[in-house]
């Protein structure tokens, strides 16, 4: 006849013995007890982490031991909830042995899943983001799809500017002909004009040998 008790007491002294650090009693009759599993450090050195609860049936090993999560750190509810699938496939498997050990170890390496899901699902928020970003780089650089809307609102801002334009121009030709008639009021006089008819041979009477003045004079009085 399998002695039950014997069995879980030999069990409860190697598990206090290969956690004693995170190994502890809650009550005797029934045996109860904690066993808090911790992952490997991540990237970041983020970690997750849950205390597991069991309590011997009278009849464990050949009967599953009663298993709940205690607490945790970090972990969705999803995870939890794939950790309890876990203890009970892991419980059924190992029917007629100890199995906390196993039941604790299949745990951890569910944790040290769990870190490096939490990586991978980091890695592919940030890819997401540069391809928002990218895109909206793109959108940026070979501009916004024409539509009625935004073509209408365009050409209201394209007209506005190009009176704008005709206004300044049409000042700036009505500044340059009030300028121009401005400079055809101012004569100037040109020197070099007199210069040339001081080089005319202009007939002198003084020079003319043959001139008579009284005969001049005469032919005025007839």
């Amino acid at each position: 006849m399998t002695d039950y008790g014997e069995e879980q007491r030999n069990e409860l002294e190697a598990l206090e013995s290969i956690y004693p650090d995170s190994f502890t009693v809650l009550s005797e009759s029934p045996p109860s007890f904690t066993i808090t599993v911790t992952s490997e450090a991540g990237e970041n050195d983020e970690t997750v982490q849950t205390t597991l609860k069991f309590t011997y049936s009278e009849k464990y090993p050949d009967e599953a031991p009663l298993y709940e999560i205690f607490s945790q750190e970090n972990l969705e509810d999803n995870d939890v909830s794939d950790i309890l699938k876990l203890l009970a496939l892991q419980a059924e498997e190992n029917l007629g042995m100890a199995m906390i050990f196993t039941l604790v170890t299949a745990v951890q390496e569910k944790l040290d899943e769990t870190v490096d899901q939490m990586k991978a699902r980091r890695e592919e928020e940030e890819r997401q983001k540069e391809k928002e970003a990218e895109e909206a780089e793109k959108k940026l650089f070979h501009g916004t799809p024409v539509t009625i809307e935004n073509f209408l609102s365009w050409k209201a801002k394209f007209d506005a500017e190009l009176l704008e334009i005709k206004k300044k121009r049409m000042k700036e030709e009505e500044q340059a002909g009030k300028n121009k008639l401005s400079a055809g009021n101012n004569v100037e006089v040109d020197e070099s004009l007199f210069q040339e008819m001081d080089d005319l041979e202009l007939e002198d009477g003084d020079d003319d040998p043959d001139y008579n003045p009284v005969a001049a004079g005469s032919d005025s009085s007839d």
